[in-house]
């Protein structure tokens, strides 16, 4: 809950956030770079990640400052509870269309009266440790429910969605969205472009955080914040991988070319 609260701070002081998406099963990925972001997006959607797996990568944020957040499945009280059990500091859910979907969300991030979580936090009690009277009402002011605005139904309800007591943000899925609109794999198409605006734009005026991936170029970045995304997701891990092995390929095979 501590790194949910530093995450929800840094946000609220206007401090553009970033993070990385994590697919590897080791943690150690994870180890290595909380210590330079400000989340990290733990995929257990498409990346092939077991819970005991998500459970190793929120165990290695401990002790720094970068918050867990867990892309589930789908809008699941059934795959939400158990990111939460170990220690997620928010939940990412896929497919948020409509109102009544993003109050599915809430609910199963939110321990009663506000919600359905069952109660069970492992690691979030401490091993038991923490009182359960003293606990359920500081992680529902902490924990943060995301919703995953990723098709045209959600653009056409945005300020129902973002009406939706509890939603502490949202993440833009500029591909889905693409393809929701007939313009599969494309979306820098202008009517994208402009569904993403009426998104940002609505956010905005209803002080909702608005999160969204960029490419592997960081200048790809400024023109979303400048128009209010404040927490960004540069490319996941594996592409970062690759990007920074090209690079060396590159230069050590450009400095044998120049040697000869």
């Amino acid at each position: 809950m501590e790194n949910a609260i530093k995450f929800r701070e840094k946000l609220q002081r206007g401090i553009v956030c970033v993070g990385s998406a994590v697919t590897f099963s080791d943690s150690a990925v994870t180890e290595a770079l909380a210590s330079i972001l400000d989340f990290v997006w733990i995929d257990s959607e498409h990346g092939p990640l077991s819970i005991e797996s998500v459970q190793g990568h929120v165990m290695a944020i401990k002790g720094s400052d970068a918050a867990a957040l867990v892309r589930v499945p789908w809008n699941d009280p059934v795959l939400i509870k158990p990111a939460l059990d170990v220690g997620a500091a928010g939940v990412i859910a896929p497919m948020v269309c409509t109102a009544d979907d993003a109050r599915r969300l809430v609910a199963a991030c939110l321990y009663p009266p506000e919600g359905i979580r069952g109660y069970g936090p492992r690691r979030p009690s401490n091993y038991g440790q923490v009182d359960s009277r003293t606990l359920c009402k500081p992680a529902n002011a902490a924990i943060m429910p995301i919703a995953q605005i990723e098709h045209i139904n959600a653009v056409n309800n945005i300020e129902e969605i973002l009406a939706v007591p509890g939603i502490a943000a949202i993440l833009i899925g500029p591909f889905d969205l693409a393809g929701s609109m007939g313009h599969s794999g494309d979306p820098t198409h202008p009517e994208v472009q402009r569904a993403i605006d009426t998104v940002i734009a609505a956010a905005r005026k209803e002080k909702i955080f608005v999160g969204m991936g960029v490419t592997d170029d960081p200048r790809s970045s400024e023109s979303l914040i400048r128009k209010g995304v404040s927490w960004i997701c540069i490319a996941p891990d594996f592409m970062l991988l690759l990007k920074a092995a090209k690079e060396f390929v590159a230069a050590i095979r450009s400095y044998r070319a120049s040697a000869k």
